[in-house]
């Protein structure tokens, strides 16, 4: 695959990176940076941890939450001055 990159700005960053030593070549820093978008792409949420936001969701819409201001001032009341 050929990549060309149509921005004169991300050429000199990846010509300046490579220069710095970071990457060896254009082709490895495309490679990380694709990497990275993939990282950023994976759901990390487990299901148990999906399952707790949506009960908090719906606790939410029946009413059963609490403003900010309200959570602060006990959280202080329990747990002190942060």
């Amino acid at each position: 695959m050929q990549v060309h990159l149509s921005n004169p700005t991300l050429e000199r960053f990846i010509a300046e990176e490579i220069r710095a030593g970071n990457y060896p070549s254009a082709e490895a820093a495309v490679e990380a940076a694709v990497e990275r978008m993939m990282l950023e792409t994976k759901d990390d949420l487990d299901d148990g941890t999906v399952a707790a936001i949506n009960r908090a969701e719906d606790e939410l819409a029946a009413g059963k939450g609490i403003d900010f201001e309200t959570f602060r001032a006990g959280f202080l009341e329990r747990h002190g001055k942060l």
